[in-house]
């Protein structure tokens, strides 16, 4: 007689329920598991005949067979350790199914039967609840993050011995969170930055509305010291956006350091020399890359230039669809990728074309060589450009900037307004508007609608460019707390459609 143990996988972002039938019948010795299983799960023999014997129960010396069903669903990861071995203890009669179809199990089994944090396991159970299972037996390391999903009955136990006593005698309650205080976190403040009013502004507009920026200017001048700043200024997660931060973070390499809910916004911050799959996603088990660990938080590129071009250009489709489709061999999965892009480098290999004092050394061609690392389309999609200048030796010794916790206040408020805006919407901020949103939402006055007739003709902007100047023109409207764009909006908007060579693009 088959066995029948739920367990559950994840495809991308998405649980998918899983059937464990185990059949133990007379013949050679054997033990197979079928049903699109990958490596890891194929090496769980091993690790479930060792963890139930080393756990005081008989391991069958007869044929078993294992089926992962449906069998046209590829299945990753180790936490089919527990339902297989549960699933064998229960068709050799060694513990009571009564009640078993209740539950879900999942977690990776140790030689010694003890349970370990497996990855995935929020996006585990939220599938198996939409499947209509309740109670979820799992890994004690797992508990904070299956605890978010509020409705289901959490078991968190530490080894198959104390999984096999809760079956038996059914004398555990659910696992019920503690209530979490949130500590405030400690950021970099703007007060520190002497100088640069109008980088920070660039910068508080940016934030306000989830767009992209570039900085430039000559080593040293202060680009990253302003763009590790950039967290401080932005407003705390919403429920809706932390639960799908805490979801990617679940399926990705780095699920070991997650601890229930993300409430911090993201702020990646990658080495030039990163592969495209890095950046992307990708690999055997298509995990999620960079662009999309930085979703709802920021992705910074320090020494943006410096990137290979080919990886940088994999950033154009991710950057206008606010997500990406990995489409290999072994599946395709989508994952979101609504970030704000912060680039910074300096405007030639030498590092001081445009400067004040300094001479660039480098010829037209070496700076148009270096400069051209950044497409025209990709340029496109970047909302704002700020150069950076140095800061002059009188005003190093100047008084504090303005604090991050001011600045923060301002920005809140413009996405409150974009909150509001966008409540019937698939979106939460200007920068993620498409071209329909541009329509619907941007709103001139006269006097601005001739004024950007005048420098589209003037600048010959793309489309796309246009559109972006409209999206910041209602950034600095809402930060402004107006309902429809201003003449000075949209002139503030063009100004930051400047790139290195003074042109705007």
């Amino acid at each position: 007689m088959a066995i029948k143990i739920n367990t559950a996988t994840f495809n991308g972002m998405d649980g998918v329920k899983i059937s464990v039938e185990v059949d133990i019948s007379q013949g050679l010795p054997s033990f197979s598991i079928v049903g699109l299983a990958d490596t890891s799960i194929k090496e769980s023999k091993d690790r479930v005949r060792a963890a139930i014997i080393n756990s005081g129960f008989e391991f069958p010396i007869k044929k078993i067979t294992v089926n992962l069903a449906p069998a046209d669903v590829r299945k990753i990861g180790s936490s089919f350790d527990l339902p297989i071995a549960v699933g064998i203890l229960l068709a050799t009669g060694q513990i009571n199914e009564e009640g078993i179809d209740n539950y879900l199990f999942a977690g990776e089994l140790s030689l010694l039967g003890e349970l370990k944090k497996v990855s995935g396991i929020l996006t585990i159970v939220m599938g198996g609840f939409d499947n209509g299972i309740k109670n979820f037996v799992i890994p004690y390391e797992n508990k904070a993050e299956a605890s978010i999903v509020s409705n289901a009955n959490t078991y968190p136990l530490k080894n198959l011995i104390e999984v096999i006593g809760f079956l038996k005698y059914k004398d555990l309650l659910p696992y019920s969170k503690e209530k979490i205080q949130l500590k405030e976190e400690v950021y970099l403040d703007f007060k520190d930055v002497v100088g640069q009013e109008s980088t920070k502004r660039a910068i508080e507009v940016a934030a306000a509305g989830n767009h992209n920026i570039f900085l430039y200017g000559s080593p040293g001048c202060g680009k990253t010291l302003l763009a590790s700043r950039i967290p401080s200024i932005l407003p705390p997660l919403t429920y809706e956006e932390a639960l799908e931060v805490t979801k990617i973070y679940s399926i990705s390499r780095e699920y070991k350091m997650l601890e229930g809910l993300i409430y911090k916004r993201p702020f990646r911050k990658p080495h030039h020399s990163c592969t495209k799959i890095s950046l992307i996603g990708g690999g055997i088990k298509l995990h999620p890359g960079e662009i999309s660990l930085a979703h709802h938080g920021v992705l910074y590129l320090d020494e943006m230039l410096e990137f290979n071009k080919n990886n940088l250009e994999v950033l154009r489709q991710p950057l206008e669809d606010r997500k990406i489709i990995l489409s290999r061999s072994s599946g395709t999965v989508e994952y979101p990728a609504s970030i704000m892009l912060v680039g910074s480098s300096n405007p030639c290999k030498c590092g001081y074309y445009g400067h004040e004092v300094k001479t660039c050394t480098c010829t037209e061609y070496e700076r148009r060589q270096y400069q051209g690392k950044l497409s025209g389309p990709l340029l496109d999609r970047i909302d704002l450009f700020s150069a950076v200048p140095s800061v002059p030796f009188d005003k190093l010794k100047g008084t504090e900037g303005e604090q991050s916790k001011i600045i923060k206040e301002r920005v809140i408020k413009a996405r409150e307004i974009q909150n509001e805006r966008f409540k019937n919407e698939d979106i939460f901020s200007n920068g993620e508007m498409n071209e329909n949103h541009v329509r619907k939402y941007c709103k001139l006055e006269k006097e601005a609608e001739k004024t950007l007739i005048k420098l589209y003709e003037i600048h010959n902007l793309s489309m796309r460019a246009y559109s972006r100047v409209l999206k910041v023109a209602l950034t600095l409207a809402d930060l402004s707390n107006n309902e429809k764009i201003k003449k000075e909006h949209v002139i503030e908007a063009v100004q930051y459609r400047k790139f290195i060579n003074n042109k705007v693009i």
